[in-house]
Parts: structure tokens; C-alpha cells; sequence
């Protein structure tokens, strides 16, 4: 179901329909649901910002930015930012995009769990981190109406108790890799789901090293 808001579609190509049911067929409902409503608070917040943004580029790298917590394609030694990107590096190059198109989708999802530089990058890398942060942290919350956040989710259900459903499958994506969560968010996942867990220390990777001083 396709919702038309704002003048804001998911846009009608080869490429993204097919983008679509790849997503929907190898993510759960949770994560196919959550993507797409990504798409919608990242093309809502280009308009708020008015930026000139690809919009077929965004739906790509929005769809794509939790493909790497799926079983399908997890390499299991890469952050899950990683294997998502480079699973939309692969789909993109199959549809002939462009080098410099595939960089943007590809640095959109690698970065969009990194707060304070995509904001200040290309307009796609931008606005998928924008979209993420609200659907998941609520940034900007009060940025759209009532009405336009009703009809997203309306098309786009979150679940009666979505934040844990959330957590848990950035979880359930993440526990079998935890290396690849040192000096990122998802430590803080893990943490909070393995009260033992001990994460990985800066201050002691430098103190370990073995320079003399």
C-alpha cells in the first residue's frame, strides 16, 4: 500500500517496486514496517529542510538500513550498518546505478547510526539518519502534524509495544557479533539485554597498545 502525502510517494520505479518486495520478503514485519516509514519521515523532514533530495536514492537507503539484522545478510565480523549497505550496493549495481549514487545509498546506511555527521553530509545521507531518528528516538517529533503522522502510521503500523520490539531485534540482529558494537550505539543494546556484558574501552585499547609512553 503506497501513501500519498504531503505530495510525498513511495516512488513508482522498476527499482523501487522491486526494492520493496525484496525488503518485505527478508525482513520481519517489524523491520519492513519501521523501513518504510523511514522513508516517509526522511522525505517529510527534506521538505522541512528543503533540500533537493533523489527521492528514489532515499527510498533505497531507507528500505535497505536494517537489511544487515536480517540472517540473509549478515557476515557476521562487519557492523550490521555495513552488511545492510553493502547488501543495497549489491542490489543497485544490479540496476545499473551509478558509482557515485550507489556511495551515497552505501555512506547513508553505514552511517545513519552515527548522530552528528550525516547531517552535514549529501542530502540522502542526511535525511535517512533523520528519518531513523524519528522513528526510533522520536527526534522532531512535534516537526510533523498529528494528521501526517497519523497516516503514516496508519499505512505503516508501529506495534502496541514497539520500542521493546525495536530493541529486541536490533538484538536479536546484533548478539552473535557484539565485537563489531565497540564505540557505537548498539553496545548499549547489548548491554541492556546481557547485564554481564562488558563492553569495549577506548582508554584501554590505547592503554594496551604497545607503544612505550
Amino acid at each position: 500500500m503506497s501513501l500519498n502525502i504531503q505530495g510525498i510517494r513511495i516512488p513508482d520505479s522498476k527499482m523501487a517496486r522491486e526494492a520493496t518486495e525484496l525488503v518485505r520478503d527478508t525482513e520481519t514485519d517489524l523491520l519492513f514496517h519501521h523501513s518504510s516509514r523511514v522513508y516517509y519521515w526522511a522525505a517529510l523532514a527534506g521538505q522541512q529542510r528543503q533540500l533537493k533530495v533523489d527521492h528514489e536514492l532515499l527510498y533505497i537507503g531507507c528500505m535497505f538500513h536494517d537489511m544487515g539484522l536480517t540472517h540473509e545478510n549478515c557476515s557476521c565480523d562487519k557492523r550490521f550498518e555495513v552488511d545492510g549497505a553493502n547488501s543495497a550496493r549489491k542490489f543497485m549495481q544490479q540496476h545499473g546505478v551509478s558509482t557515485q549514487d550507489i556511495d551515497k545509498v552505501w555512506t547513508a546506511i553505514a552511517l545513519h547510526t552515527t548522530p552528528g555527521i550525516p547531517e552535514f553530509m549529501d542530502p540522502v545521507i542526511a535525511l535517512v539518519t533523520a528519518g531513523v531518528e524519528m522513528d526510533v528516538l522520536g527526534i522532531n517529533y512535534q516537526g510533523y502534524d498529528d494528521d501526517v503522522r497519523n497516516a503514516v502510521v496508519d499505512t505503516h503500523p508501529r506495534t502496541p509495544a514497539f520500542k521493546e520490539d525495536i530493541i529486541q531485534a536490533f538484538y536479536d540482529g546484533i548478539k552473535n557479533r557484539p565485537q563489531t558494537t565497540f564505540g557505537n550505539v548498539k553496545a548499549d543494546v547489548i548491554a541492556d539485554k546481557e547485564p554481564d556484558f562488558i563492553r569495549g574501552n577506548f582508554c584501554s585499547v590505547i592503554r594496551g597498545t604497545r607503544w612505550q609512553g
